[in-house]
């Protein structure tokens, strides 16, 4: 039986755990034109459950056009471009009618098509001369999705990315096109809530209040203890209480965490799942990635694995420049601190969550986390 436990893409429905709310709220949202930011800390699901929608669209038959777009690798607006193209050319049969409507359009740029070893998904090389033809061509994708008899939906995961190219005015430029569409529906997706939070909802800026928003949280813990036993059991592994409840303290229940450690224990399983199995499983991932958290300390300053460390002892921080915190693991002032924190967060290693209007930070990397809390008695 293959393991049923997924941590690297989404499969089908039956390997997806819930979101149901989300789900059935991003489709109302589809169905109604109405474009959303979806913001998520990265590895809680955010990916899989874009997919889910895309599933739930073409299984059900719903009348729109699904696209995908991931611009977390692109650094500059034509390397957007070029992966939006791509993208198009994916999710549009190249036989049918808007198939042949595209392969017309996108023949005018002279593309090199090629095609991913490993995914078979095409790559487009083509070159654009200047910022101004960046511009009409993105312009010119655009309008070519919105001139379709059928609805778009268009969702651009690590979307706060354009915050990082170097052309000028690109969300402006980006809304000024968007503001003319109305046959695409747009779904913008981010992990980095502080930059999602500014692109959307600070006022001076171009795409303030034109969406609504969905937070991803983490997955309810008696429906994810449900989900985990209702696979082991369903191979033919009984997994007791205790096990359920250390695999779900123990990865905090994240979701990318909480699949993988899953997946590793269905491995090694053999009969019955108890917490000593768990724990063997639990160890056998930290000493896989052993190395990997060893580089980070590489990549950071004293200071801010110092500060890694406070934070991964301590769970989570709601209060980091108390001067209890400050002096329980000796990092200084509180200038510093917040120097620090800021930094880790734009590094993706801290989270930052936000309720009632207090900030909660803890490691993005929960593995991470319990080595460094081994490592660092």
């Amino acid at each position: 039986m293959d393991n049923p436990f997924i941590f690297r893409a989404y499969k089908t429905r039956e390997l997806f755990c819930d979101r149901q709310k989300e789900l059935e709220l991003l489709l109302s949202n589809c169905l109604s034109g109405a474009d959303t930011t979806l913001i998520a800390q990265r590895r809680i699901g955010k990916t899989g459950l874009i997919y889910r929608l895309m599933d739930e669209i073409r299984s059900e038959k719903i009348p729109i056009l699904p696209i995908y777009v991931d611009i977390f690798a692109t650094r500059t607006m034509e390397d957007f471009v070029k992966a939006l193209s791509a993208a198009i050319m994916s999710a549009i049969p190249e036989k049918s009618s808007i198939g042949k409507k595209f392969s017309k359009f996108i023949k005018s740029l002279r593309p090199v098509i090629t095609y991913d070893v490993l995914t078979s998904a095409p790559q487009l090389q083509f070159t654009i001369q200047g910022e101004e033809e960046q511009k009409q061509t993105l312009k010119g994708l655009l309008t070519f999705l919105d001139e379709q008899d059928t609805k778009i939906l268009l969702a651009i995961d690590e979307f706060q990315q354009i915050r990082e190219y170097p052309e000028k005015n690109v969300e402006a430029l980006l809304r000024t096109i968007i503001q003319t569409l109305h046959n695409v529906t747009f779904l913008y997706c981010g992990s980095k809530r502080h930059m999602m939070l500014d692109i959307f909802a600070g006022e001076r800026n171009p795409f303030y209040r034109s969406t609504e928003f969905v937070t991803l949280q983490k997955l309810d813990r008696d429906v994810y203890a449900d989900f985990i036993k209702k696979h082991f059991l369903e191979a033919g592994f009984e997994i007791d209480s205790d096990a359920l409840d250390y695999i779900l303290d123990w990865t905090m229940r994240h979701t990318y965490f909480t699949q993988r450690l899953c997946h590793t224990v269905f491995n090694m399983a053999t009969s019955k799942v108890d917490v000593e199995l768990v724990k063997q499983g639990a160890a056998q991932i930290l000493q896989s990635d052993a190395a990997v958290f060893g580089q980070y300390q590489q990549m950071l300053t004293a200071g801010q694995w110092n500060f890694l460390i406070a934070v991964a002892k301590e769970g989570e921080v709601t209060q980091f420049s108390s001067r209890q915190f400050l002096q329980k693991y000796h990092l200084g002032n509180p200038s510093s601190a917040s120097r620090i924190v800021t930094s880790l967060v734009e590094k993706n290693l801290l989270d930052e969550s936000i309720h009632e209007g207090k900030s909660t930070y803890s490691l993005n990397d929960v593995f991470l986390s319990r080595w460094l809390e081994e490592k660092y008695i």
